[in-house]
C-alpha cells in the first residue's frame, strides 16, 4: 500500500466501515483488509496512511476492541464522522427470512437485532464484518443462509434485501474514528480529546480523578471501563472530553489528572465530525 494515499479499513467493500472511510477520505484510496488488528497494524507500520474503525454504537456503547488496540498500539485517533446505520435481511434469490437457518454478521450487529433474533431459532454465526457476513452467504449458494449487512453489500456479492432496517430501535448511529501514527495539534471549538487513565484500587480513587474536570469546566463526553491486561479485576478508564489537550480548561485538568492516576495515555486530539 502507498501510505501517502492509502486508508485501510476493515474489509471486504460494502461494510458499513468502508462507507464511513469514504466519508472521512472522499479522495483517498480505501484498502480493505482481514479485520480491526490489521488496520491497526498497517497504520503502525506506516503501510497505510490512516485506518478507520468503529468505536460506539448509540445502542451497544462502545466497540471494545477498537478500544483495546487503541491502549495496545502508538495510535492516535485524527478524525470522526457519525453514520446512521440500516442494518438490512440479505439472502439470495428465493430465500426467505422463516425459512431461514442460520444468520451470519458482525457482533455488534447481532446486539442492535437482539428483538429480530430472539424471535427465531436460528444460529447465529458471528465474521469480522458485516459485508463478509454478505460474501459467505453469496458463496454458500443456500437460500437458508442469511446476512446482517447493508444494502451496499447486498448490491457488491448479487444478494436481495428481504429486509430492511431491522433494527432494534430505529435512528441507530456508528461512531467511526480515523487513526494514524501522529498526534494532531490544534485549538479552537470543535475539538475533542481522547485518553486513557489508571487509578489506585482504593475507595472513591475515580470519584478524585474526575475532579479535575469538573473544577477547570471540562465536559467529559464518554467514560468506558475495560480490563487491564495481564491483571484480572483490575481495570482501565477510557475517556473522551470536549477541547483539545492544549486549551486553557483542558491542559491544566489533564496536569492535575496525571498526579492522580498510576498511568495516563493520550489517544489524540480531533475535530467531531457531524452526524451523517
Amino acid at each position: 500500500m502507498n501510505q501517502n494515499t492509502s486508508v485501510a479499513y476493515p474489509g471486504p467493500p460494502g461494510s458499513h466501515t468502508a462507507s464511513a472511510a469514504a466519508a472521512l477520505f472522499p479522495s483517498a484510496r480505501l484498502v480493505p483488509l482481514a479485520g480491526f488488528r490489521a488496520v491497526a497494524d498497517a497504520v503502525t507500520s506506516m503501510d497505510a496512511a490512516h485506518g478507520v474503525l468503529p468505536i460506539e454504537s448509540s445502542l451497544v456503547g462502545p466497540i471494545a476492541e477498537t478500544h483495546d488496540l487503541l491502549y495496545g498500539s502508538a495510535l492516535s485517533i485524527v478524525r470522526e464522522a457519525t453514520l446512521a446505520i440500516r442494518h438490512c435481511i440479505v439472502g439470495l434469490p428465493g430465500g426467505s427470512v422463516e425459512q431461514a437457518t442460520t444468520f451470519w454478521s458482525h457482533p455488534a450487529a447481532f446486539d442492535q437485532c437482539r428483538e429480530l433474533l430472539g424471535a427465531r431459532d436460528v444460529r447465529c454465526v458471528p465474521t469480522a464484518t458485516t459485508a463478509d457476513a454478505a460474501r459467505i452467504v453469496a458463496e454458500s449458494g443456500d437460500p437458508a443462509q442469511l446476512a446482517i449487512a447493508s444494502n451496499e453489500a447486498a448490491l457488491a456479492y448479487g444478494l436481495e434485501v428481504l429486509a430492511d432496517d431491522v433494527g432494534d430501535r430505529p435512528g441507530a448511529f456508528t461512531r467511526f474514528v480515523a487513526l494514524a501514527p501522529y498526534t494532531q495539534l490544534g485549538s479552537g471549538d470543535g475539538w475533542r480529546t481522547a485518553l486513557s487513565f489508571v487509578t489506585d484500587h482504593q475507595p472513591g480513587a475515580l470519584f478524585r480523578a474526575l475532579g479535575p474536570l469538573a473544577r477547570n469546566g471540562v465536559n467529559l463526553v464518554q467514560l468506558v471501563s475495560r480490563p487491564l491486561p495481564n491483571s484480572p479485576w483490575r481495570y482501565r478508564f477510557d475517556v473522551v472530553l470536549d477541547g483539545h489537550v492544549f486549551d486553557p480548561a483542558v491542559r491544566p485538568a489533564l496536569a492535575e489528572l496525571r498526579g492522580l492516576t498510576r498511568e495516563l495515555r493520550l489517544f489524540g486530539s480531533y475535530s467531531a465530525e457531524v452526524t451523517r
